[in-house]
């Protein structure tokens, strides 16, 4: 059985009229399935949609990665640093620091963790992405030790003074409150995770994509989904622009697709399935893909609102889900909210 169903012969972007081919189906149908289970897609250097100028992003020159991890011991006392920087000097926050060349977003946090605490680490899974755009992004981590020791004031050195457990009530001068938002977070998914384990997949890409499984649902429960159809039936990647959130490709996109309907459409990237990057080749490596579970709804109530706003490109097309099994995949995930978050910090 396959997930999609489509019985009219459909125009794709190069104006040839073709039916759509049983692998073509299923190649999309394996590609959900992918990305329903976490795991990543190759991003290729054609977008479905781009700003003007698409150009590699370098790390530390035109994007900047915070990796940031939250440990409990079994007390539930999250693990502290107190700082060495002048700007900071004796105030305390979770282990965190920039990404640096040739890391993966793995081998940063667990590097910022020992210099900073004594410990070694292995992430649990993410528990929230932050972001300011695409020039800055913090990945949190909820981590668990896996050796070494305490950082004593007697090892004190420019990463840290020292490292400490805090039990989120005594009196502790911090550096910021940002991080209560993030060990509250961590804390809530230790008690009860409400998304399957998400890390990050290695997969190259030179620029920060979001790769959308946009849906839209009928009153009836019917699931439609957005497909692009250059070269091949796919789920389109849209680049992020540096003046907007991450997330606003999905906005874009939709625009340039629906362009008669778009401020009646209310477009909601509800989270994270997966999210893909490898620093392997600095400078050419360097950029992210999100892929992300996208809404679309009608604003207006009328009889137009039971199907998916009309296309105006014919870059693209709607498709029906009738796997269902994978229908309900993604509507549990919709109603239970089983997603990474993304947060613009905007």
């Amino acid at each position: 059985m396959y997930l999609f169903s489509c019985n009219v012969t459909l125009s794709l972007c190069r104006g040839q009229a073709s039916p759509l081919s049983s692998s073509a189906v299923m190649n999309v149908d394996d590609d959900v399935e992918k990305l329903l289970n976490g795991e990543g897609l190759e991003v290729n250097k054609e977008f479905d949609s781009a700003p003007a100028q698409v150009r590699a992003v370098v790390l530390r020159k035109t994007v900047t990665y915070i990796v940031s991890a939250v440990i409990f011991n079994e007390k539930n006392e999250v693990l502290m640093v107190q700082e060495a920087k002048e700007n900071c000097y004796q105030k305390w926050y979770l282990p965190a620091g920039r990404m640096e060349e040739g890391e993966s977003i793995v081998e940063a946090m667990r590097r910022e963790v020992k210099e900073e605490t004594g410990f070694e680490c292995q992430p649990i899974t993410l528990v929230l992405v932050q972001e300011q755009g695409p020039e800055w992004i913090r990945f949190v981590f909820l981590a668990e030790i896996t050796g070494g020791s305490l950082k004593t004031t007697a090892e004190a050195d420019t990463e840290s003074l020292q490292a400490g457990w805090w039990d989120q009530e005594s009196p502790l001068t911090l550096r910021g409150r940002d991080i209560l938002r993030l060990i509250d977070a961590a804390l809530k998914y230790r008690e009860k995770p409400w998304h399957p384990v998400a890390n990050p997949i290695d997969m190259g890409c030179h620029v920060i994509v979001q790769r959308l499984l946009l849906t839209f649902s009928s009153p009836d429960g019917t699931l439609w989904l957005l497909l692009g159809n250059a070269k091949e039936l796919h789920l389109p990647v849209a680049v992020s622009n540096k003046t907007h959130t991450v997330t606003w490709a999905a906005n874009r996109l939709v625009q340039e697709t629906m362009p008669s309907t778009y401020y009646e459409l209310d477009v909601n990237t509800r989270g994270i399935l997966g999210l893909q990057h490898s620093g392997s080749v600095p400078g050419k490596t360097d950029g992210l893909c999100f892929n992300t579970l996208v809404t679309l709804e009608h604003t207006r109530q009328g009889p137009h609102t039971s199907l998916p706003p009309p296309l105006e490109n014919p870059c693209f097309q709607w498709n029906k889900v009738e796997n269902r099994r994978l229908r309900e995949q993604i509507q549990q995930r919709l109603t239970t909210g089983s997603l990474l978050p993304v947060h613009s910090l905007y």
